[in-house]
């Protein structure tokens, strides 16, 4: 190959990665949630949640963004292990699609699908139709870089060089790894399988040579689902191990297969003249016969998932951890990603919630009643809401790079001033617990009306930060006015415990340092029902 020849390979290849990258953008804005929703519903037996991953992969051309989405899922608790093995199997029979578009050859009309999606970005004003121009123009950028791969390697048919290495592919396992390696490298199993039909649309690469390499890109396109598991729960890294089993089983049984018996030459029959036809069905082959077999063993792929990674009692009981948000799902992949995100920092906030809240009735049972293990599991608390605080931001910042929806990018703002808020009602409990801390250093007591009315805040407190559920996308009318009335109650009984105090201390019956904690004790109280309220109200905008 000469210096034109790469240059125009190279440039081909920009193109086609170029055109899966429109086409993924176009597919986030027009369908990204949707995509979401559907994963989370439509899993409820195998088969369905096969069609389901096939359908959604076939859609947006990639295996390794709907696995993504699953890692995801899982490690947000939204699919449970077992929905995530179906749909993994299903988008492995998904991904074949583009494969089967470039052998169907519509790279002489990839032009018009170019124009078109340059005709809707540029001089149409709806923000629905420029999606869809992305996913337009996209296609026909991918088919116009397929056309001009193709082209530039045609020459390698003459390199001595190039047919002596060609030939060794047809190793099974240096076709294997070297397909593996390489799709490893661009992520993408369905740009490698474009790029091995382009070398057998230009005569240098015959099936018995691409067959092995093709086994071998299933198994590299594992690698994304891979990263994207890294810090995720434990959970989440099995549905990526049952990922990458089923590709190595499924590589194992064909490669068998075409060693021992005429499977090559029969796929080779189908399509006599059209070798990137022949490609595009052995992975199809591969991928729809891969699930039927595996299909039943789903439960047993599981087990084994869980015998690699097994259950550790107590383990990370005492770090400080991310639950729920997985970082790298956004950094690998776009398709499907942001609304990953939202589900990830839903439940991300639902255990900051759960902490402030142990931490408020700590608090206040440490007025009641001190010790010091309440106040050291009280500062815990307080430490572990800061940690989730500065991680959440962080997470939230990153996301502000990514394309997304309007509603997204409201929620995702909302995100970041409730946390703010949840931070705040940790620091409220806090401050209370310390004056718990001030009394027993100062041997000081609290009357039995006090005690009465301290008991009385707890469960005002408590009973308004209960309302709160992160579960659900958006708040009732009726939890909002509860919360309302809750956080006007608080500012009720602050007022009356206020002057109840100052009615004791006229009548000698309290000292006038416990006057002053004890009223800066409501003070916090109060402003726990007032954070509670910003949070119902970000909510409900």
């Amino acid at each position: 190959m000469g210096f034109t020849e790469v240059t125009v390979l190279l440039g081909g290849l920009a193109l086609f990665l170029f055109g899966m990258k429109m086409m993924s953008d176009g597919l986030e804005q027009a369908a990204g949630d949707k995509m979401k929703k559907i994963l989370e519903k439509l899993t409820a037996n195998r088969f369905l949640g096969v069609a389901v991953g096939a359908g959604i992969t076939a859609v947006i051309q990639s295996s390794s963004a709907t696995t993504v989405m699953v890692v995801g899922f899982v490690n947000s608790g939204i699919m449970t292990l077992r929905q995530a093995i179906w749909v993994i199997m299903g988008a492995n029979v998904g991904t074949t699609i583009t494969g089967q578009l470039i052998a169907l050859d519509i790279g002489v009309i990839a032009p018009l699908f170019a124009i078109t999606g340059v005709v809707f970005i540029v001089f149409l004003k709806s923000k629905k139709l420029h999606h869809w121009g992305y996913i337009i123009g996209g296609l026909g950028v991918l088919f116009i870089g397929m056309t001009m791969m193709s082209d530039s390697m045609s020459g390698l048919r003459d390199s001595k060089v190039f047919v002596d290495a060609v030939t060794n592919l047809s190793n099974p396992l240096l076709g294997i790894l070297a397909g593996a390696l390489f799709t490893a490298i661009i992520q993408s199993s369905s740009a490698s399988v474009g790029i091995l039909q382009a070398l057998a649309m230009s005569g240098t690469i015959s099936l018995s040579s691409a067959v092995f390499v093709l086994f071998g890109q299933n198994i590299g396109t594992c690698i994304t689902a891979v990263l994207a598991s890294i810090g995720t729960s434990r959970n989440a890294r099995r549905s990526t191990i049952i990922h990458l089993m089923f590709n190595i089983i499924g590589t194992s049984v064909f490669t068998l297969i075409c060693v021992l018996t005429p499977f090559t030459s029969f796929m080779e029959s189908l399509t006599p003249n059209n070798t990137a036809a022949q490609i595009a069905n052995v992975h199809t082959t591969f991928n729809i016969v891969t699930t039927l077999l595996m299909l039943p063993f789903g439960t047993v792929l599981e087990k084994i998932a869980k015998i690699i990674l097994p259950e550790h009692e107590n383990e990370n009981a005492d770090e400080m951890v991310l639950k729920f948000i997985s970082p790298a799902s956004v950094i690998n992949h776009k398709i499907g990603s942001v609304s990953v995100a939202v589900s990830q920092i839903r439940n991300e906030i639902c255990h900051m919630i759960e902490l402030s809240l142990s931490n408020v009735k700590l608090s206040f049972e440490n007025i009641l009643s001190w010790s010091s293990d309440k106040t050291e599991q009280v500062e815990k608390y307080e430490e572990y809401v800061d940690f989730l605080n500065a991680e959440i931001s962080k997470y939230i910042s990153s996301l502000m790079s990514c394309e997304m929806t309007e509603k997204d990018a409201q929620t995702i703002s909302s995100f970041f001033k409730i946390i703010g808020n949840i931070e705040r009602i940790s620091d409220h409990a806090m401050n209370i617990s310390e004056y718990a801390v001030l009394l027993n250093k100062k041997g000081h007591t609290v009357t039995d009306e006090a005690f009465a009315e301290i008991e009385e805040m707890k469960q005002a407190a408590l009973s308004s930060i209960e309302l709160l559920d992160f579960s659900k996308p958006s708040i009732s009318h009726m939890t909002f006015v509860s919360i309302s009335m809750a956080e006007k109650r608080i500012d009720s009984l602050s007022e009356a415990y206020r002057e109840n105090q100052i009615d004791r201390l006229r009548e000698n019956k309290c000292s006038g340092d416990i006057s002053v904690i004890y009223s800066e004790m409501i003070t916090d109280f109060e402003r726990i029902g007032d954070h509670v309220l910003n949070i119902a109200e970000l909510i409900q905008e």
